[in-house]
């Protein structure tokens, strides 16, 4: 039988009773006097271990009691504003420490539930300064003051009876047993430690933040502080994480902790009935101390949000008692608005962990960065990255992606294109396998991402003029939006163009946002770059959940845009909105970004908003005068009567649709038939089609009406013209490879 003998501290509460404290545990005892509460902790500790075969793990050999004196100066705080004291205060600190079998020192503050480790005795003074500071300076003055009430305490030791070396052997409770409620909602990292796997695209490596990566050790294994990394996305976050427990799980430190990686949503997802989350949370915590745990929460923010109907009933909320104890250690990543949603929705929770923020590094270390993984691709992959391919993947990032930061988006999308090269067997990355991954990414044309490449005017505007007919003037601004994206001179940080298209039903308001989609975003797409809300579904206030989310619901517009961040994004008739939903949309048409309740940001940078409306069209002009200047100044003077001048001034272009004339409708009525002809039923049977003009006269005469434009012209094309062919081709189904001539006397005749 080995014996670990624990320090236990006794604190005098009054005459009749003693407070008894087992360092390095959570386990407290009040009794009449030290040999009553010795021989109860003792019994408590031996009929554990027969039970669990479990035990606190403590290695310090000779463990002694040293009193600091820490000067705090106490301060009220609340959400917004810290309010100091005028004075400073003395605050006794008890320290258990010594020096371990392992070559290092340990120091137990058992006030504060926390222990640190540290490698030279001179350490000791400072660290014991630092911990406690940070630890006071989260605590109202009155906790100070309980703080304060503790007398001097005396130590002695309880001794726990083991069986064999289990002492030297485990580390902690007991390593090799199972623990059920750890297994089952989180996952142990590193994973299967010490089996050989396959080489990974993207390297385990936090290059150029090897400082950060030392401070975070620092403060996680050193202070045994709660750790929250704040930075925007991209910027390694995560690789700093993985790096620090690399190195704290590695063999050569042999700290011996376990880390287990959780994601909040799994914790309450198996709870059937009320106060079953709770209970497993609670059993979580308990095998985490067993096995010397650190938890690490994947999307932290949403703690907030799973467990209950607010964040004051959440898994973060529950957490919150034992962190302020000391019984939980965690570590997670967060950006900076993420930070802000948490303190404004949980106040104390943010106030729990230590903060490390990590900035983007400058361009020469991003280069540098980037450079680093092309090596690691030629090395390890057998995936060389071309010099010119890495430095467009770069430039490519930078302007399109500017709500990312690198170097994360520069390896992300690199190990994409190593995947895509594998699949396809190539030997390297060039510039078009950058350019082809980034159009199938994007839908973005190469026009777009080739500075080489030069605009052809001439076809741009044939490109809208074959689908956007009698409106020349729309044209010209489509024209001019796309001019301005290819000098890259729109600006960055808002979206790429946001307009209203104001002139009556059936002109073709929404054939131009379906062109303009298609030019910008249409190549390689698999959704249709077209994001297409009806904003007649919009009419109440309560209604803007459903458009931009609340609370846990994702809202439609927020869930289209993180779908397909690069597309058109047409809110149909608009005008018939509340004035809510106007006052929620003016910080995406002005910086083009959409921040949830929980700081999750939703880029609409890479879209264009194209907003459609009828106002001012009761007093619009006759079909057959055409439109004038007064009518133009009158659709814009019902959009101003409308909005409000906040959301107008948002608008970067006002573009106005004449009303159509006889022509116009002729040639779209020509458009829709040559459409027809490519229908399947056609193709199939190998049939070639000819429309005389009486048909397309005819669809001119039924098809327009001057309240509703063209928009009649498909209905009676599909009742006048298709049904007829329809019924005609199934009369005739040994009609096949020929051609046929559809004219219209008083009906639809057909003729081989």
């Amino acid at each position: 039988m080995e014996k670990i003998n624990y320090p236990l501290l006794y604190f005098k509460l009054n005459e009749d009773s003693l407070l008894g404290m087992l360092v390095g545990t959570r386990y407290k005892i009040v009794g009449k006097d030290a040999a009553s509460i010795k021989m109860a902790m003792a019994d408590y500790l031996q009929r554990t271990y027969k039970k669990h075969e479990r035990f606190p793990y403590f290695d310090i050999e000779k463990p002694r009691l040293k009193v600091f004196q820490v000067d705090v100066r106490p301060a009220y705080k609340d959400n917004t504003a810290s309010y100091p004291l005028s004075y400073l205060l003395k605050v006794p600190v008890y320290a258990v420490h010594g020096e371990t079998p392992h070559n290092y020192y340990d120091c137990y503050l058992p006030l504060f539930n926390a222990s640190f480790y540290y490698y030279d005795p001179k350490q000791l003074k400072s660290l014991v300064e630092h911990f406690s500071n940070n630890h006071l300076n989260n605590l109202q003055p009155e906790e100070i003051y309980k703080v304060l009430r503790y007398p001097v305490p005396e130590l002695d030791t309880v001794a726990l009876k083991i069986k064999g070396n289990q002492k030297s052997k485990s580390p902690t409770f007991d390593f090799q047993r199972r623990f059920e409620t750890l297994e089952k909602l989180a996952e142990q990292f590193p994973q299967n430690r010490g089996v050989k796997k396959n080489i990974k695209t993207y390297p385990e490596a936090a290059w150029e933040l090897e400082d950060k990566v030392e401070q975070v050790f620092d403060k996680l294994i050193n202070t045994r502080s709660n750790i929250l990394i704040v930075g925007d996305r991209g910027v390694g976050k995560s690789a700093v994480l993985q790096q620090v427990i690399k190195k704290a799980t590695s063999k050569k430190l042999q700290l011996n902790f376990t880390f287990w990686r959780v994601m909040p949503q799994r914790i309450t997802a198996s709870s059937v009935y009320l106060g079953e989350w709770q209970e497993t949370v609670e059993e979580m915590v308990e095998e985490l101390l067993a096995a010397n745990g650190i938890l690490w929460v994947v999307d932290m923010v949403r703690m907030l949000q799973t467990g209950g109907e607010g964040a004051e009933d959440s898994v973060a909320a529950f957490l919150l008692s034992f962190l302020q104890q000391g019984k939980l250690q965690l570590i997670g990543e967060a950006t900076p608005q993420e930070v802000e949603s948490m303190r404004r929705l949980l106040p104390g929770f943010v106030e729990n962990f230590q903060i490390v923020k990590i900035e983007e590094l400058p361009e020469k270390q991003i280069q540098k960065v980037l450079q680093l993984f092309a090596n690691y691709a030629a090395q390890n992959l057998r995936m060389p990255i071309d010099s010119d391919a890495l430095q467009l993947a770069y430039r490519l990032l930078l302007r399109y992606y500017p709500y990312e930061s690198f170097p994360g988006k520069g390896i992300k999308f690199l190990g994409q294109c190593i995947s895509e090269a594998q699949f396809n067997e190539a030997e390297k990355i060039d510039k078009q396998t950058v350019i082809r991954h980034f159009t199938k990414q994007t839908g973005l044309p190469e026009l777009f991402l080739r500075d080489e490449l030069l605009l052809d005017q001439e076809a741009l505007e044939s490109f809208f003029k074959e689908r956007i007919i009698g409106q020349p003037s729309a044209i010209q601004k489509l024209c001019g939006i796309v001019k301005i994206y290819k000098a890259g001179i729109n600006n960055p940080y808002k979206p790429i163009s946001t307009l209203i298209f104001a002139g009556p039903t059936g002109v073709g308001k929404t054939a131009s946002a379906k062109a303009l989609a298609d030019y910008f975003f249409g190549i390689s797409q698999n959704k249709s770059p077209l994001i297409r809300i009806d904003m007649s579904e919009f009419q109440y206030p309560h209604q803007l959940a459903r458009l931009v989310g609340s609370g846990q619901q994702v809202g439609q517009l927020v869930k289209e845009v993180r779908e397909r961040p690069f597309a058109v994004i047409l809110l149909d008739e608009v005008e018939k909105a509340s004035p809510v939903i106007f006052d929620a949309l003016l910080t995406v048409l002005d910086e083009g970004m959409l921040v949830d309740a929980f700081g999750r940001l939703t880029n609409f940078r890479n879209t264009i908003i194209i907003m459609t409306s009828n106002l001012g069209a009761s007093n619009r002009n006759s079909i057959s005068f055409a439109p004038t200047t007064s009518e133009e100044v009158n659709y814009l003077s019902a959009i101003k009567r409308h909005f409000r001048p906040e959301f107008v001034n948002r608008i970067d272009s006002v573009v106005h649709f004449n009303a159509l004339q006889e022509e116009d409708v002729r040639k779209i009525a020509r458009k829709e038939l040559e459409e027809l002809k490519q229908r399947e039923g056609f193709l199939k049977r190998k049939l070639q089609v000819r429309f005389t003009e009486k048909v397309v006269q005819h669809l001119v005469k039924t098809g327009f009406d001057e309240r509703y434009g063209a928009r009649p012209l498909q209905r009676q094309l599909e009742q006048d013209i298709v049904i007829p062919i329809s019924n005609w081709l199934i009369a005739h189904p040994q009609v096949k490879d020929t051609t046929l001539t559809i004219d219209f006397k008083k009906n639809l005749t057909i003729s081989v």
